[in-house]
């Protein structure tokens, strides 16, 4: 299952969000696993990809500095969530810190897992990404 797909969802004041019908697809059973992702969001995994995706990190070298930072901060920030009948969760309060997680949240699917991002980072990431597609589309194409 290929994770896809821009989705608005609130938070509760207790930090629970619901995971969309579309993304709860992609996951394999009622486990997943959520951890620190690049540019300030949070990644998802379905369970048996995240375990594929650690056996990728392991097999790296440690002895390149920037592997070991990768490692140390998926690692260290994993967490198992279990998604109840609805596809509902608590957020990690570390998680949600680190995220800067607010009351609304973008969960955008990035093919091999899912992310969740701040409604109003989301916003910014995406503009100043389209900017850059469309800068690089320019030079390619003239």
């Amino acid at each position: 299952m290929v994770f896809s797909g821009e989705h608005g969802m609130a938070v509760t004041s207790g930090g629970r969000i619901a995971l969309p019908k579309k993304i709860r697809e992609g996951v394999k059973g009622s486990t997943c696993v959520i951890t620190r992702g690049f540019d300030q969001c949070l990644a998802g995994y379905d369970k048996t990809d995240w375990e594929d995706r650690s056996r990728e990190f392991l097999s790296q070298s440690l002895i390149e500095t920037a592997n070991m930072a990768v490692k140390r901060m998926m690692f260290s920030g994993a967490v198992q969530v279990e998604l109840d009948e609805q596809g509902r969760f608590v957020i990690p309060k570390s998680l949600a810190s680190y995220a800067q997680i607010g009351t609304k949240v973008v969960i955008a699917g990035v093919g091999d897992h899912f992310e969740l991002w701040d409604a109003g980072k989301w916003d910014a990431y995406a503009r100043h990404a389209l900017e850059e597609v469309h800068s690089m589309s320019k030079q390619t194409h003239g």
